[in-house]
């Protein structure tokens, strides 16, 4: 592929840069736990707190691939300064940017999820010089180092163990991963103290580890973040107003990154056969373009020459003005979400949207099914034809959706609110450091 066609679309400041070799140290806002006591009450609090007590003052490295733009970053803008606030010295740093090396990861992470593909020698080059070069530019020192999916996997190879226990967490599906990637891989994986999956399906086959040392804890999400916290339906209908979304019509989104897993394409056409029966539907497609994902850009670019001669089909990102006041907004207001992932890790898009009192209708794939139940914060589909009726359902029946998204929210309430990461993450800390 030339140089001008890998490139395009792609944001300039990151092409032909010169291959940076610090790990980037992220700022982060601070949060309290006392703050979450009113949602879930003092008993969580009270166990964060005993957890916390043996293992104050533990130093802890967060490290991935970037800051902004995807599930993993969102989880850490929360989780790290929770972990703080418990006692825990812990920080974030991500990889520094470069171009080459995001292009072979993001196949490296799509091939993870199964797709077919050779790597070939300059992939290995380009993945394993970013590794060694960031891990040597580094001279911390931590007592746990959390390594987060694939793009940092080789990191504690060439950082060393220095003293430290070593935990890769996976976020994606890596049930039936390629076999080349993963015989790449597994043994920069198999060199850390412990492997955290989201569920056990999960688990890719001849991981060597003990049993003890895999362990599966899914997301959560933080219901104070300006995402997700209450939000006026006045300003949000002021919101969807300044982005040309009428909001006395009915509404279905998808928020996703733009990515041949969350089926774009497939959302479009899925609205364009409800819409016979609801002539009046819009459709808003809401993703941030992460800057590890040089896939994105062109995907977005295929979804714009789709959509360009219907008004009625929005597309908006971070690039035009959508940050987490918006999508909070976007997913409040809308009358069904949308959440068509043909693979997923985990898709807290569902448990965010359910959270607000939006009905999902959604993949029946990968950790989507631990988020809901049919009737409980909407419908699981399977097929095209699936996402039409339950969509349609949804959209006709007002008061049943209304309560169907109610008890998904006590559902998300009980078991995926960031608190309970937090104490799964203090149980794995725990684990390793006594």
């Amino acid at each position: 592929m030339a140089e001008t066609e890998r490139h395009e679309g792609f944001p300039v400041d990151m092409v032909g840069r010169e291959h940076r070799l610090d790990t980037v140290r992220i700022s982060l806002k601070k949060k309290a736990l006392g703050d979450y006591a009113s949602i879930v009450g003092r008993d969580v609090l009270e166990e964060i707190r005993r957890l916390a007590s043996d293992i104050r003052g533990l130093r802890v490295l967060h490290i991935n691939s970037t800051a902004s733009g995807g599930g993993v970053a969102e989880l850490l803008t929360t989780l790290v300064p929770l972990e703080v606030s418990s006692g825990i010295e812990a920080e974030w740093k991500t990889l520094p940017q470069h171009f080459d090396f995001f292009e072979v990861t993001k196949v490296f992470h799509n091939a993870l999820q199964g797709m077919e593909y050779a790597p070939t020698k300059q992939d290995i080059k380009d993945y394993l010089d970013h590794n060694r070069l960031s891990a040597e530019s580094d001279r911390s020192r931590y007592d746990l180092v959390i390594a987060h999916d694939p793009q940092p996997a080789a990191f504690r190879h060439f950082y060393g163990r220095k003293g430290a226990k070593w935990v890769w967490r996976c976020h994606i599906d890596t049930a039936h991963p390629n076999k080349a990637v993963w015989d790449f891989l597994r043994p920069f994986v198999e060199e850390h103290d412990a492997a955290v999956f989201t569920m056990d399906k999960f688990r890719p086959p001849g991981l060597e580890m003990p049993k003890n040392r895999i362990l599966y804890i899914p997301p959560a999400i933080d219901p104070l973040s300006t995402k997700n916290r209450e939000l006026p339906i006045a300003l949000s209908r002021e919101v969807l107003s300044e982005y040309g979304v009428d909001a006395r019509r009915p509404l279905l989104t998808q928020v996703s990154r733009f990515d041949p897993w969350k089926d774009p394409i497939g959302v479009i056409r899925i609205y364009r056969q409800v819409k016979e029966q609801v002539p009046t539907l819009q459709l808003a497609l809401v993703g941030f373009m992460a800057m590890d994902d040089p896939e994105a850009w062109r995907i977005y670019s295929s979804i714009e020459k789709e959509t360009k001669d219907d008004r009625d089909i929005f597309m908006f990102t971070n690039l035009n003005g959508v940050g987490s006041l918006e999508v909070n907004a976007f997913q409040r207001l809308s009358d069904v979400v949308i959440q068509k992932s043909i693979k997923e890790g985990f898709g807290l898009v569902v448990s965010e949207a359910i959270w607000k009192g939006t009905p999902v209708v959604a993949g029946d794939t990968g950790g989507i099914p631990l988020q809901m139940k049919n009737g409980v914060g909407g419908f699981l589909a399977d097929t095209e034809e699936e996402y039409v009726k339950w969509i349609t359902f949804l959209l006709k029946n007002a008061k049943q959706s209304r309560e169907i998204a109610g008890r998904g929210r006590e559902f998300v309430r009980e078991r995926y609110l960031v608190t309970r990461l937090l104490i799964d993450e203090l149980k794995l800390f725990k684990l390793l450091a006594l």
